[in-house]
């Protein structure tokens, strides 16, 4: 009988840690942040194919309920993402579609407690435009264009089109959309304003998964949060890039029932972006979740491959925006 609860309580806890890691910050090491300098100007008529793998593993926080501690959870994920740069009312505006393909297993240390899913997660759709410094220039008139302060705002999307299944313990989507509108500064600085200081302000909003554990309904309140990325171009092809975001907030609770389970999120990492040639770049990104209050403490690593191309589009170096 004891073994039978212990055995349910773990159950119960992997599922609520694979939750966790659902509800909570997004996977992989990338998506913990915007990129940085992402809201420099750019030459409209260009499009841009994303390959990136990351890793993470999260040892995630404990439901105060059940008191168990030993989750582990590794991801694997390959995401497939499209930009299209163009004109919107004179600005600079783009759009980016992406989907994700990964395996996730987790496992309670000092049980056999494990399980894994692999397949699609839930894919994403960004829209954004830069409403000061970003005038829409071809890529001939980008030539002379002199980097400058700019605004920008975005929303990104994430549709349920995940792997899921309330039955099962691990799942891949959150069976929920979710809303990330941001807004964002970018300064460009020092000789030949090779540094950059960027600051985005962005906020999570969720509906409610109907079929969480089965039966239930998960709500979970907005998860505000802030970024500062500090960026410098060395030979005009490597960028590197120390970013930090926090976020906060984020309660949730199960069938109107408040979990207490406010989130305070801080994570520290860092990339670089390298130019491999005119229409080519390569990046590598690290995080590490250094404060994480009833959030996973992720650590991980992605690296991303970038094509450009488009009628025209045939420079790039340090004035093409490495995203």
């Amino acid at each position: 009988m004891q073994n039978s609860i212990a055995s349910d309580k773990c159950r119960r806890l992997l599922l609520v840690c694979s939750a966790i890691a659902v509800v909570g910050l997004p996977w992989s090491a990338r998506a913990q942040f915007t990129d940085p300098r992402n809201y420099e100007n750019f030459p409209v008529g260009v499009n841009q194919l994303e390959l990136a793998y990351g890793y993470d593993h999260a040892n995630s926080s404990i439901d105060p309920a059940i008191v168990i501690a030993g989750a582990k959870l590794n991801l694997n994920q390959i995401s497939i993402g499209y930009t299209r740069y163009f004109s919107l009312f004179h600005r600079m505006a783009w759009i980016e579609p992406s989907i994700p393909i990964a395996v996730l297993n987790g496992s309670i240390s000092g049980t056999d407690i494990s399980g894994s899913v692999a397949g699609a997660g839930d894919s994403s759709y960004e829209f954004a435009t830069l409403l000061k410094g970003g005038p829409a220039l071809s890529v001939e008139e980008f030539t002379n264009y002199k980097p400058t302060t700019t605004v920008g705002v975005s929303l990104a999307v994430t549709a349920p089109t995940g792997v899921y299944s309330p039955n099962k313990i691990l799942n891949l989507g959150a069976d929920r959309w979710s809303f990330k509108p941001e807004v964002a500064v970018s300064y460009p600085f020092g000789p030949q304003q090779k540094w950059a200081v960027d600051g985005y302000a962005n906020s999570y909003f969720y509906t409610a998964n109907t079929s969480y554990r089965g039966v239930e309904v998960l709500r979970q309140e907005p998860l505000p949060g802030f970024e500062g990325h500090l960026s410098y171009l060395f030979l005009d092809s490597i960028l590197v890039s120390l970013d930090t975001r926090c976020a906060f907030r984020g309660d949730t609770s199960v069938n109107g029932l408040n979990q207490n389970d406010s989130q305070s999120n801080f994570i520290l990492g860092s990339e670089v972006i390298i130019d491999l040639n005119a229409r080519t770049s390569l990046s590598v990104t690290l995080a590490k979740a250094v404060v994480h209050q009833n959030g996973p403490a992720v650590r991980g690593i992605s690296v991303k491959y970038d094509y450009l191309w488009g009628k025209g589009y045939r420079s790039g170096g340090a004035d093409r925006r490495m995203r």
